[in-house]
């Protein structure tokens, strides 16, 4: 029996199966029962939180048995003869790992959260392909949209104003068109990636490498509250409480391209562990599409480089969309409203018409490098007062034509 074969009404067969407990449950834990955790959904989450276990070896013993269930009912010697580590064995035998899981179950329900595991209808399809894909999934907010399609729109944690607007950009105007944008609200072209999507006021979903109840970077909370208020998800393959550990982000890049139908490289430097979200899109089969950039800017060398190597070259949306497979189009275009034709971050409206001082401010910036203060008053010196050029900059700012970066710099919005 494969994986493939198990069939969403496996967990409700097996949930039949014995149940192991020492003692009496907390009410706590009581609580959580209440929430339908099964005893199959248990089981994979009790291998999940089980010391020495990785996703193949988890998800082979499941093959070999037939139902995760029916592994936490097994003996000492059985458990050790699925290969598992002598530690990993006497774990779940002593029915510690029965009662993290249920612990844990508790502590996602208090944060209105959910578990997705392997055998649930809910795990995505696209993910069950991959070679390791995670046995179980920690998810706040719509569990639904794994499922749709979607692309990986990946960068660098320090990208430059024009690698800035590019991925906002470009992350605009695809989910405009009902293509999800997934990302890893990691700084930089991670963060532009879920604002781009928010800013067309459509879902995004980001995959953590750490517990979703532990915001990575801090300072992007409030872009998480945003994710999850647009009807989109936080996703981690790892326990509530996880903090981020470096060696959980390398992992996590094979969901973020396992979950996609393609991903989207903006910039990168050659050593950017970007380039491993690159090497599992090539691994497992996904369309793989590169930003190019300036050849002298080191964010530039990993696009460039991947574009030389057969990835396709994206300038504008439609470079992706055009690529899309038949069938993923279709599903999207089935989707779109008549609204939701019109051509995407643009308004029905006519643009307001500049004063003459915001005109002449906003000529003389720039969407792929940004001008600090001095620089812009210097420029337009013989012309305008420093007040016209600040009353122009806010205004500008308010319309949303101009962004301020750290440091009084400003750079034209695409």
């Amino acid at each position: 029996m494969s994986f493939q074969q198990l069939s969403p009404d496996a967990a409700a067969e097996l949930a039949a199966a014995p149940k192991q407990r020492e003692g009496e449950p907390s009410a706590q834990i009581e609580g959580a029962r209440a929430q339908q955790l099964d005893e199959e959904r248990l089981a994979w989450l009790a291998m999940a939180m089980t010391p020495g276990l990785g996703p193949k070896r988890i998800l082979d013993a499941v093959q070999e048995t037939g139902g995760a269930s029916r592994i936490l009912a097994l003996p000492l010697t059985a458990l050790e003869g699925l290969r598992f580590p002598a530690a990993a064995a006497q774990f779940l035998f002593d029915g510690k790992g029965r009662r993290a899981a249920e612990e844990e179950w508790a502590r996602v329900v208090a944060q209105g959260a959910t578990v997705v595991s392997y055998a649930c209808r809910d795990y995505p399809e696209r993910l069950r392909e991959i070679y390791d894909p995670p046995p179980v999934l920690w998810v706040r907010g719509d569990v639904k949209q794994l499922s749709r399609p979607s692309i990986a729109v990946v960068g660098t944690r320090h990208p430059t104003p024009y690698g800035s607007g590019v991925a906002e950009m470009l992350s605009r105007d695809l989910a405009a068109r009902r293509l999800l944008i997934v990302s890893g609200m990691a700084r930089g072209i991670d963060s532009c990636a879920h604002r781009g999507a928010l800013a067309a006021r459509m879902p995004t979903v980001a995959v953590w490498g750490t517990g979703i109840d532990v915001v990575y970077p801090k300072e992007n909370r409030k872009l998480a509250e945003e994710i999850l208020a647009t009807g989109g998800a936080i996703v981690s393959e790892v326990p509530m409480g996880t903090f981020p550990a470096p060696q959980n982000f390398p992992r996590r890049n094979r969901i973020l391209s396992g979950l996609s139908v393609a991903v989207l490289v903006v910039e990168a430097s050659e050593n950017s562990g970007t380039r491993v979200t690159a090497r599992c899109a090539i691994e497992q089969n996904r369309d793989l599409y590169a930003v190019p950039g300036n050849v002298t800017n080191k964010g530039s060398w990993t696009p460039n480089t991947l574009i030389k190597q057969g990835a396709k070259l994206v300038a504008t949306w439609e470079d992706v969309w055009e690529d899309l497979p038949s069938q993923v189009r279709q599903e999207l275009e089935a989707e779109t409203t008549a609204a939701s034709k019109a051509e995407p971050g643009a308004s029905l409206l006519p643009d307001p018409v500049l004063r003459p001082q915001e005109a002449m401010v906003l000529e003389v910036l720039r969407a792929d490098e940004s001008l600090q203060i001095d620089e812009v008053l210097e420029l337009l010196e013989m012309q305008l007062t420093s007040s016209e050029v600040f009353t122009a900059l806010f205004e500008l700012e308010m319309a949303g034509r101009v962004r301020q970066l750290p440091g009084k710099n400003y750079v034209r919005t695409m």
